[in-house]
């Protein structure tokens, strides 16, 4: 029996020769659908003009949910602190926490969100990136915003992402639970949770250390088509291996006649090693032994495959072999 949490974050990937349109009404039964197998949490990442990823504010995706559901957690992972005023994303927020008692975590990230550094100086009104003190600065406001001034009642529960050791500090400073993204930079995560847990101070969010790990899971009835799905994402990161950060979502068929290079795949290779792709009993293995290794309290699952149906099929897969399908 697997004995801790799974929860889902949602990157929204919109296949070429699909539109936006049809990702983002893809929200609601996606949410419906985990929440009927019994995920914990659904979070929603913040990304701007990108051709792979839709453009969707995480609290509009997280109140669309929240209003179709009943009973899973939504929110963010993340919203990301630079690109918003502290008091807004306070306001947002603690109002939808107020409107879902006890459903909404606000998870809160540093990068831009985009590779566009136009796109990015537009989101912060033309300023350049955050420093480390502007972005501590930012997160102990929203903090601040959510009991002082917003303070509905109900709060959101606060996470700070973290892919770096410098994330984790910050996280362990102010109390915070932590969420690793081990699905970008799985070669830090160990760093990560050693900086965080030996650093870690109590506050009113959090009494003792709390991580959730986040990994890319990829299920399928048999290896090759979990490889066939997953073939999308590694066009994606080849594309960002050689610098380029205007890669498309291709279609399975399009990835899977895609020219990798020996390189290419070899890095690929060593990625989705780290990560959890294949058939049930693989993709639940890799689970159970990332959990071991990091002592994790929470797993969330990002699965990259456009297709609604083959998404959904990949998260019912993974809970019908762990035998925890009952409701949150």
């Amino acid at each position: 029996m697997f004995d801790i949490p799974l929860s889902a974050l949602e990157v929204a990937m919109v296949q070429t020769g699909t539109r936006a349109l049809d990702t983002l009404r893809d929200t609601a039964p996606f949410a419906q659908e985990l929440e009927r197998l019994g995920y914990h949490r659904i979070w929603y990442a913040e990304h701007h003009h990108s051709p792979a990823i839709g453009a969707f504010p995480p609290v509009v995706l997280a109140a669309h949910a929240a209003a179709t559901t009943s009973v899973i957690r939504l929110g963010s992972g993340g919203v990301l602190a630079p690109n918003h005023a502290p008091i807004t994303l306070a306001e947002q927020f603690g109002t939808l926490a107020g409107l879902h008692q006890d459903r909404i975590d606000v998870g809160v990230g540093r990068g831009p969100g985009t590779f566009d550094e136009a796109t990015a100086r537009a989101l912060r009104r033309g300023a350049g990136p955050a420093t480390d003190a502007e972005y501590r600065d930012d997160v102990a406001a929203v903090l601040s915003y959510l009991v002082h001034e917003v303070a509905l009642g109900p709060l959101p529960e606060p996470w700070l992402l973290a892919s770096s050791p410098a994330g984790a500090a910050l996280a362990a400073e102010l109390g915070l639970s932590v969420a690793v993204a081990h699905h970008i930079r799985p070669e830090n995560t160990h760093a990560v949770l050693d900086r965080y847990r030996s650093a870690f101070t109590p506050s009113r969010w959090c009494a003792q250390p709390r991580v959730l790990v986040c990994v890319e899971a990829v299920c399928a009835e048999t290896e090759e088509e979990a490889a066939w799905r997953v073939g999308p994402m590694d066009v994606v990161k080849a594309g960002l291996l050689k610098g380029l950060s205007e890669t498309p979502f291709p279609t399975p068929a399009a990835a899977a006649a895609h020219p990798f290079t020996a390189g290419e795949r070899q890095a690929l290779a060593g990625f989705r090693a780290q990560q959890a792709v294949g058939t049930p009993e693989t993709v639940v293995h890799r689970l159970s032994r990332l959990a071991a290794e990091t002592g994790a309290d929470e797993l969330m699952l990002t699965t990259p495959v456009h297709d609604l149906r083959d998404r959904i099929r990949s998260y019912e897969l993974i809970k019908e072999y762990t035998g925890t399908t009952t409701a949150p």
